[in-house]
């Protein structure tokens, strides 16, 4: 099939390989095809493939290791795999809790050593999660948009804290409640929260970003608090439903 339109190739291969990626047909390494099965996959040449590649590494969705391969996400962290393990030891309104203590400083630290073409990395994460079509998209790309944050901050420690958090925050089920306390309104709430962030962060105010950073993951607290509450009680509706009455 020739993917070819007016977005060109290049466009059209990227878009196809993040289907690939969010269909989880990759395995648990998340290895991608070869460029060159790729190519006879997508009916096009190595060159369009290596630039969609190019793309989506920039983009933070993919990543590369010499003599291996290419694979989806980022580079396994030992700290990340760990917190796999504590997921059931905790819930979704204290990862936020831990959110909200880490990232605003990773947003303020972001200020004094993001780089020009960071930051427009950053602008084109928000728009990419503004224009996404389904919850699986939305929340790849508000993943990378905070990953993106945290990695240019340049600490390692904070670094770790992070990935721990957005380690347990990949729960499925954690992810499906998100996506019911999505709606159009509400995420362009969250794209215009993230471009305050970026232009705090663009602008080098240290202290604009943090609090940014804290105004937007304060509305996502609030409304993950709702979201939670809606499904408690719709537990207990389920559970007064299997009552006889008397």
């Amino acid at each position: 099939m020739n993917i070819m339109s007016p977005k060109g190739p290049t466009g059209q291969v990227r878009e196809r390989l993040l289907e690939l990626i969010k269909s989880g047909d990759l395995g648990s390494e998340g290895k991608l095809p070869t460029e060159r099965a790729l190519a006879d996959r997508f009916d096009v040449g190595r060159r369009f493939v290596r630039q969609a590649l190019d793309a989506l590494e920039a983009e933070g969705l993919v990543w590369r290791k010499q003599g291996k391969g290419t694979f989806a996400g980022q580079p396994s962290d030992p700290i990340g795999d760990l917190a796999a393990k504590i997921t059931g030891e905790t819930n979704a309104l204290e990862v936020m809790e831990a959110r909200l203590c880490i990232e605003p400083e990773l947003a303020a630290l972001c200020a004094a050593r993001m780089l020009p073409e960071e930051v427009a990395r950053l602008r084109m994460l928000a728009q990419r999660q503004l224009e996404a079509a389904d919850a699986q998209a939305i929340e790849l790309w508000d993943g990378s948009l905070h990953r993106l944050i945290a990695q240019c901050a340049r600490n390692r420690p904070l670094l770790t804290a992070f990935s721990m958090l957005d380690k347990i925050r990949s729960n499925p089920g954690w992810v499906a409640i998100r996506a019911k306390g999505r709606d159009a309104a509400s995420l362009q709430v969250t794209h215009s929260e993230h471009v305050a962030i970026i232009d705090a962060i663009a602008a080098g105010h240290a202290d604009a970003a943090r609090i940014a950073m804290r105004d937007h993951l304060e509305t996502r607290f609030n409304a993950l608090r709702g979201e939670l509450a809606r499904v408690i009680d719709a537990g207990a509706q389920d559970v007064l439903a299997t009552v006889p009455p008397r």
